[in-house]
């Protein structure tokens, strides 16, 4: 007799299995059914992300070119009248007369024991203190340009130093001595000798570099030692008002105090820019530094590792921006070029020829963009160079020779008249243009005595006391001359007539718009 399997038997039994593998998985004992039974469990969550290239290989070939660069200086005594101060042996006789102050001195510079005697040898004298040695004064970050030692560094770390120490990538620290500095561009060349060949870095060609490339940002934040940032390259040609030659390139690396001087890398391990400025409202990174381009520094490095200094061409003129306006008034088809607002006298410029209302606009051929272009450009000649000037002038273009001179190492003053104007009794009214005007002492230009509030000569920045010397290139001596030369522009189709104001004895030129009809 066959006997049928109870399907309920098996049922259970399949039950009592799983209970038991889910017992032993939560960690409870099931008796002898959960023996040799294995947890069963999921997998771990991964995510197969796509592979984003790093850092690491690039910082690991540039980093034993960075270097920390301390800076130590002679701190001369705060007051030193050279009178003897044997009479004065712990130098408490200029504190004031207040016992619980010079307690306080006396246990904190060591003019006594902790109970108040005198501790003989521990006694502090002004004589005692060796005020010649050098006391750190700043410290910032640098990198190797040679296998023989030449650095680059900002000149802001070093410009108060007597004394420099470069720590290397590995914590060894070496003595170096100051080959020049350029404080134009904020840059300096240092030089350690006798140790071997050391490892260094090539500029890279930053015209080349766009806006949102990756830079890595290797330097000395906080006094850390080697630290890497990264980010991209933000924004080019920044002009932060830091001096004539502003051109920085702006990137979004982490960029903190005692990152100064240090190199900005691109992901070939070259260097695109030097660290040199933050914005900062905080005094920590916001996420905006600036950076001297490697175009820049290689030429100042090389004439600073040849002859200790960088010597410029000079043109010897005061330029300014050219407006709409003032473009509209001159006949410019752009806003291009640097109208010379003042040529300075013995200058290369006004030798040549060139004149208050010109406007530069090339160079041996190149475009003049701006006012800061024009210093660029012919701070990149030599003195003595002779170079073709274009100027835009009685609406053509001509072509003027100058031989540049040497850049002064401060800015020249042109000669003026110590003597003041004084207003006539009868000022005079120049209605349409919202001025009051009365003729100068000399008998040279208007001198602006009331300007109305409401006027575009008021929106422009022309104030009482002013004097109005020229009206579109021509010399103006009363009111009838500024009214000829508002008519000349109307009949030549200008919207806007262009005036050169003297004022502080420095020159400019303000357009100011000619009423219609």
């Amino acid at each position: 007799m066959t006997i049928a399997p109870n399907p309920y038997s098996r049922t259970r039994k399949r039950l009592l299995a799983a209970a038991a593998s889910l017992a032993i998985a939560g960690g409870i004992g099931f008796g002898a059914v959960a023996t040799g039974t294995a947890p069963v469990l999921a997998d771990a969550v991964r995510v197969e992300a796509p592979q984003v290239p790093g850092f690491a290989d690039v910082v690991e070939r540039v980093s034993p070119a960075v270097v920390s660069v301390k800076v130590k200086a002679k701190i001369e005594p705060a007051a030193d009248d050279g009178s003897d101060q044997s009479d004065d042996p712990d130098g408490m006789n200029n504190l004031p007369d207040n016992p619980q102050l010079r307690q306080f001195f006396k246990q904190f510079r060591g003019f006594g024991d902790q109970n108040g005697h005198d501790g003989g040898n521990r006694r502090f004298s002004h004589r005692d203190h060796n005020n010649d040695q050098p006391r750190p004064v700043a410290q910032g970050s640098g990198f190797f340009i040679s296998d023989d030692g030449y650095l680059v560094t900002n000149n802001h770390v070093v410009e108060e130093g007597s004394a420099f120490t470069v720590v290397m990538n590995d914590g060894k620290e070496l003595d170096a001595k100051l080959i020049g500095t350029d404080p134009r561009t904020d840059l300096a060349v240092l030089k350690v000798d006798g140790v071997g060949k050391f490892t260094y870095v090539d500029f890279a060609d930053d015209s080349k570099v766009r806006v949102g490339d990756w830079v890595v940002a290797v330097g000395n934040p906080f006094g850390l030692g080697g630290t890497v940032t990264a980010g991209i390259v933000s924004a080019r040609g920044r002009d932060i008002g830091a001096g004539p030659y502003d051109d920085f390139i702006q990137i979004d690396a982490s960029v903190n105090r005692g990152n100064s001087g240090g190199p900005t890398f691109n992901l070939n391990g070259q260097v695109v820019g030097i660290n040199t400025a933050i914005f900062s409202p905080s005094g920590g990174s916001v996420g905006i530094a600036f950076d001297i381009p490697a175009s820049t520094a290689k030429q100042v490095v090389q004439d600073l590792m040849k002859s200790g200094s960088v010597q410029r061409g000079w043109l010897g003129v005061e330029i300014q921006p050219v407006t709409s306006d003032i473009a509209e008034s001159l006949g410019l088809k752009s806003q291009n070029g640097a109208l010379v607002s003042g040529a300075q006298d013995g200058g290369p410029g006004k030798k040549a020829g060139i004149t208050a209302g010109d406007v530069i606009t090339q160079v041996e051929g190149k475009d003049v963009a701006s006012p800061k272009e024009l210093a660029r450009l012919i701070g990149a000649y030599p003195p003595g160079k002779s170079v073709d000037v274009t100027v835009w002038r009685d609406g053509k273009s001509q072509t003027i020779k100058v031989d540049l001179g040497t850049l002064p190492s401060t800015d020249k003053q042109a000669s003026t008249d110590p003597q003041q104007p004084a207003a006539p009794a009868k000022p005079a009214a120049l209605a349409d243009l919202g001025l009051t005007v009365t003729k100068s002492e000399n008998g040279k230009g208007l001198v602006v005595t009331d300007v109305d509030p409401d006027s575009d000569a008021a929106d422009r920045g022309i104030q009482p006391g002013d004097v109005i010397t020229s009206v579109n290139s021509t010399e103006v001596n009363g009111t009838d001359d500024v009214a000829k030369a508002m008519a000349d522009a109307v009949k030549s189709g200008r919207k806007a007539v262009l005036m050169q104001i003297t004022r502080d004895d420095s020159n400019r030129f303000v357009a100011l718009p000619v009423a219609k009809g």
